[in-house]
């Protein structure tokens, strides 16, 4: 401070004609004494003062620089607000002092510890470590910084305490062996502390006593440069320690200063002489008074006031590394400045009512308030001191290292810095190159609750632990994350499924009745063997059209009905492929008409064989007239075209269409020919059923009537094997899912096709070819009589 002062009343530019004095006070780290000493200054209590024949009045306090410590400055700022007394503090960090309704009159050049906070919580971000101690000191200090860390490190880091414990003041074994013991059985391994360096030296002599290792200590400002703290003793428990430091600053002429004391210099100052002699004494390792008797024959000296200060290198005369002391040089500095700059008013042209300016002698403390609100300079270093809306200066911090050298040597170097831009907001570089970790992996240790959740699982916070503690829990079927640390999982696209490792969707598996798979290549190889079979008996029949065994069972039907068997066969094959829009309109309607021409011709059969049975007994030849082959074929057309009404019914008013059915599989899409009206397929069913009935009743009815003119017993046996497969069918299709139920009714249609052509056409295909002697009128005339 006397330093700054002295320049400034050398610098021609700034405060031409005027002298800047100074008081100065110690506190003794004292809350009384520091308050006392502030009333003092501003009451104009203190001691008189010898002035310069120019001066005139009793020598005003316009403005304090300090306190160092922020309880001490809370109480002081508090009472100098009331009078708009500028309070310019070097140390004090605290966040609450930001509050200008409480602390109108406070400025400091330090940052707030809110920044403090903030530059250490992106410190933890940029390394990931979202699991971290809190350790404060139990007064201003840390209170406020813990509870800038509880609401801001959630939100900015996404980290969270582990715990939070207070040191306590003095000695107190027991409760630093429950806070250290806290620590070592903590899964966090980062440990922020934000106390002061006495409060430090209790906590690592308990940290060594329980040999707490494998922790990264985080340190605030306040003993982030402790010396003490550098020893071998505590190295191997404190080396790699990251930490937050006051901005490093240059003032040229410092140390020339610092050098120019000398105890006759301080003859007219009783304390300040006291002080300098305890000094040189200290330094010189000698004495002014004379000493007690016996202490020159050991070895002791007396002081001369001569000595050469230029060649002791001690922590005083040290100016590498001038930080609080920076902050004290701008706090003087600014208070010049706003008092420059209330100099320069034009009268007319002030800022105070009527425009008036302020008189450097009737000066009033509120009226320096205005100009330290508007102070913007830059010092010979080259930092911006200027002062925001709540008195804090343009935050920037350094960010150190602790290296334990090879040689024992502690060395606290720059790794990096943090600050603030009105533009770009808080930014932080770090050279991670010269980062000196103290772990065997030299890297960044790791310290989280619970490690990420890789893509595919949610995170699933646990009952009654900090949100940074979780599980992660898979993603249900159908959902997937394809972030890392998911809060939830989202649900696939409708036709996409989950992939296995449920981190992507992929499009569903497509499922129909394929010709590529086995079962469809086997239907289509049933069915397409049914046609040629069918061709084949019909070709036999043709050829052997004239024999007695094919004109003895009403060749036209037979023929008619070889050939809607082969349609039967052959519409199986519009049930198998992907299903389209014609496909499904075709399957049904072409298996319906099918099937009834089919046994529509069995019928009719029927009806003939009673005929000619009834037209052999007496009386009875006009019933054959109602049976000729006009009639046959009319009664063939008629049933048919009621099941061709049907169809067209049901596919004008409710055609079937393709659906994608997903209520079978949730992770596939059943490609499948929904029907449209339930109503139209039961009906087409139905009427297949009454007809198939029918011809079984009547043929049963004509089981016993003579060989020679009767196929009643093939008949019956045929339609009893349709209805069985079609009785067993409605209850197989409608438990049958996706695909299946394609494959059932294939099933159906080929089964009773083949039941029909067997029963009717293989007793006949078999005399044909195999026992042609039997292939006889006689034979058959024979048989019949025999029977």
């Amino acid at each position: 401070m006397a330093f700054a002062i002295d320049e400034i009343n050398r610098n021609s530019n700034l405060l031409p004609n005027v002298t800047l004095g100074y008081s100065l006070y110690d506190n003794c780290l004292q809350l009384g004494i520091g308050f006392r000493a502030a009333l003092t200054l501003v009451s104009g209590q203190e001691e008189q003062v010898i002035l310069e024949e120019n001066c005139v009045g009793t020598p005003p306090v316009l403005g304090i620089v300090g306190d160092s410590s922020s309880t001490r400055t809370i109480a002081i700022s508090t009472v100098l607000g009331l009078y708009r007394v500028p309070l310019v503090s070097y140390f004090a960090t605290c966040s609450c002092l930001s509050d200008r309704q409480n602390f109108p009159s406070f400025f400091r050049t330090i940052p707030s510890d809110d920044f403090q906070v903030n530059a250490m919580i992106q410190i933890l971000k940029h390394f990931g470590w979202t699991w971290a101690g809190l350790i404060i000191s139990d007064d201003d200090y840390g209170v406020h910084a813990a509870r800038s860390f509880h609401s801001d490190l959630g939100p900015a880091g996404g980290g969270c305490l582990a715990y939070t414990e207070i040191l306590p003041w003095g000695d107190d074994p027991a409760e630093l062996s429950r806070i250290v013991d806290v620590m070592r059985k903590s899964t966090a391994r980062v440990v922020i502390v934000f106390a002061h360096k006495s409060h430090m030296i209790n906590l690592m002599e308990e940290v060594v006593r329980q040999n707490v290792t494998g922790l990264q200590w985080m340190a605030s400002e306040a003993w982030t440069s402790a010396a003490v703290l550098q020893t071998p003793h505590l190295m191997p428990y404190l080396g790699g320690t990251l930490g937050i430091a006051i901005r490093r600053g240059e003032m040229p002429g410092f140390r020339d200063f610092l050098l120019q004391i000398r105890p006759d210099r301080h003859h007219n100052n009783r304390t300040g002489n006291n002080v300098v002699n305890q000094f040189w004494e200290h330094t010189f390792q000698c004495r002014f008074a004379p000493p007690p008797a016996g202490w020159v024959e050991a070895g002791g000296e007396l002081c001369t006031g001569q000595e050469v200060i230029e060649n002791v290198e001690n922590e005083f005369l040290d100016v590498s590394d001038l930080r609080p002391e920076y902050n004290v040089y701008k706090a003087v500095y600014a208070l010049a400045y706003a008092l420059d700059d209330m100099l320069q008013c034009q009268p007319g042209r002030g800022p105070f009512s009527n425009n008036t300016c302020a008189h450097l002698q009737r000066l009033e403390p509120w009226q320096l308030m205005y100009y330290m609100e508007k102070v913007n300079f830059t010092t010979t270093f080259g930092d911006q001191v200027s002062f925001d809306e709540n008195g804090d200066a343009s935050p920037v911090y350094d960010i150190m290292n602790w290296v334990w050298l090879p040689d024992g040597r502690t060395k606290v170097q720059i790794v990096g810095e943090v600050k603030r831009s009105a533009f770009k907001g808080e930014e932080l570089t770090l050279d991670e190159d010269k980062i000196a970790w103290n772990f065997e992996s030299k890297q960044p240790p790791r310290s989280v609750c619970s490690e990420s959740c890789p893509p595919g699982t949610r995170m699933a916070r646990k009952k009654g632990e900090s949100e940074c503690c979780f599980d992660c829990v898979p993603c249900s079927e159908g959902k997937i994350s394809n972030t890392t640390d998911s809060m939830e999982c989202t649900s696939c696209p409708e036709d996409f499924w989950s992939s296995p490792q449920r981190d992507h969707c992929v499009p569903k598996k497509t499922e129909f009745l394929s010709y590529h798979e086995p079962l469809g290549i086997c239907l289509t190889t049933t069915s397409l063997l049914g046609t040629f079979i069918c061709v084949v008996v019909l070709g036999i029949f043709i050829h052997h059209h004239s024999t007695p065994i094919v004109r003895a069972n009403n060749s036209e039907l037979s023929f008619q009905l070889l050939v809607s068997l082969k349609f039967c066969f052959l519409c199986s094959l519009l049930f198998i492929g992907r299903p389209r829009l014609w496909t499904c309109q075709l399957r049904h309607a072409a298996f319906g008409i099918s099937f009834v021409l089919c046994v529509s011709c069995i019928l009719v059969k029927t009806m003939v064989v009673l005929a000619v049975f009834r037209a052999s007994k007496p009386g009875g030849e006009s019933s054959l007239k109602w049976f000729g082959a006009v009639q046959q074929r009319g009664t063939v057309l008629v049933l048919t075209s009621v099941q061709a009404a049907i169809c067209t019914a049901w596919l004008v008013s409710a055609s079937p269409v393709p659906n994608k059915n997903t209520q079978y599989h949730s992770d596939k899409i059943v490609y499948e020919c929904a029907v449209g009206s339930t109503v139209g397929f039961a009906v087409l069913l139905g009427y297949i059923g009454l007809l198939a009935v029918l011809s079984c009743l009547l043929a049963f009815l004509a089981r016993n009537l003579p060989d020679s003119f009767n196929e009643a017993k093939l008949i019956t046996f045929s339609m009893l094997i349709f209805c069985a497969v079609w009785v067993a069918f409605v209850p197989a299709y409608i438990s049958s899912p996706g695909k299946y139920a394609d494959a059932v009714e294939v099933f159906a249609i080929l089964a009773s096709s083949f039941g029909i052509l067997v029963a009717l056409f293989g007793p006949k295909c078999y005399i044909i070819l195999l026992r042609p002697e039997r292939n006889t009128k006689k034979a058959i005339m024979g048989r019949g009589i025999g029977s």
